[in-house]
């Protein structure tokens, strides 16, 4: 309580309380002028410095709660006067009290959204890069945009508190509410869900190659809260719900590794050398390995002839490309080689034929093999 005013004079009243806001202002400016100076100070000393985003963020807010006690004070002296023109402030106190209190609360709540901002740019502009996991670059950009939200959800319930306006109904209420409307975006729901799934497990990043099942294949340009954004291979943009991402069987050729295994099959007459086959195919496979800048050049091609098929015996030639884009390169310039080089060293690969024996066979005449049409 302040003390009683020894002099009864309106005008000499009115500037004693001018004087109260007056020194608080001045009192303000002062510690902006304060904050500012060390703000610039530790911007010199570090660009990034933690110390200056934290004096940035509440040089403001305490300005302005310096001018608002300010104004609560100046109300107090004009209340607490005997003259009888500031009577009817008294009548007002209370509200009075509330409404400063309602805007503490707000701004609070503002100097907390502001500093939990500030805190999280800062980790993200220094720490994250230095991480083990790229998680938080993630998640912080998104919890950044809900932040506000909890905390002037927060300041708005205190400061209808603070009004009179009792909050335990309306809590219930936006319980009630929160739950028809979680039943109604149950959909957009699901795919946030997803995505916060999908972003924490770290299994998919931007730039992998992915392919779903039954579905669409592309590189991913984007994982978002709600969608998954790829781009094919003939550059078209798709948006795939990270609901239907969860619910499908999915392929990433980038996890773990972008190396990626080129398995060729082919077939070889049954007249031919299957030693000089391998040794020729090997041969090829290692050039391509060589020469072929998308190739992994420290990978031993293998070969193993798989089986007696109906018109060649069947074999596998395994090379790694670098990535998923070099193993089309890869197995291009391994097929375009290996068929060449089995012209040039008469390794034949049979057309599909049929051996049709007849009657006659039993007494010993030939019979002539009759090549079946091209399927």
């Amino acid at each position: 309580m302040l003390p009683e005013l020894e002099s009864d004079s309106i005008l000499l009243t009115l500037f004693y309380a001018l004087g109260v806001v007056t020194i608080l202002c001045l009192l303000g400016g002062a510690v902006y002028l304060i904050l500012t100076a060390i703000e610039r100070y530790r911007r010199r000393v570090d660009q990034n410095s933690l110390s200056a985003r934290i004096v940035a963020t509440f040089k403001g807010p305490l300005v302005l709660f310096l001018g608002i006690v300010g104004l609560l004070l100046a109300y107090e002296v004009l209340a607490e006067s005997d003259l009888r023109p500031f009577h009817l402030l008294r009548d007002y106190h209370d509200w009075a009290i509330r409404i400063w209190l309602v805007i503490v609360a707000l701004e609070v709540s503002y100097l907390l959204s502001h500093l939990l901002q500030a805190l999280m740019l800062w980790y993200v502009d220094n720490i994250a890069d230095r991480t083990a996991t790229d998680l938080d670059e993630k998640l912080i950009p998104q919890v950044r945009r809900v932040t506000p939200i909890f905390v002037y959800a927060i300041g708005g319930l205190m400061a209808l508190d603070f009004l009179g306006v009792s909050i335990t109904p309306l809590v219930a209420g936006l319980g009630i509410g929160g739950l028809a409307v979680a039943l109604a975006i149950q959909p957009t729901l699901s795919s946030f869900l997803s995505g916060t799934y999908l972003i924490t497990e770290g299994e998919l990043n931007e730039g992998d190659f992915i392919e779903l099942d039954k579905g669409p294949s592309g590189f991913v340009i984007d994982v978002g809260w709600r969608s998954t954004k790829i781009r094919d291979r003939f550059n078209n943009l798709i948006m795939i719900p990270n609901s239907k991402m969860i619910e499908s069987v999915m392929t990433n050729y980038y996890s773990q590794s972008k190396v990626m295994t080129v398995l060729v099959s082919c077939g070889i007459s049954y007249e031919s050398d299957l030693r000089h086959v391998e040794r020729v195919a090997l041969e090829v496979a290692a050039g391509v390995r060589d020469d072929v800048e998308e190739a992994q050049d420290d990978y031993e091609p293998l070969l193993y002839f798989t089986a007696f098929g109906e018109s060649n015996i069947d074999f596998v030639l395994l090379l790694q490309a670098a990535d998923r884009g070099g193993s089309f390169v890869v197995r291009h310039e391994l097929i375009k080689r290996l068929h060449e080089r089995f012209n040039q060293e008469g390794i034949e690969i049979n057309y599909p034929v049929r051996k049709l024996v007849m009657p006659s066979a039993a007494a010993g005449i030939p019979v002539a093999e009759l090549p079946s049409e091209d399927v």
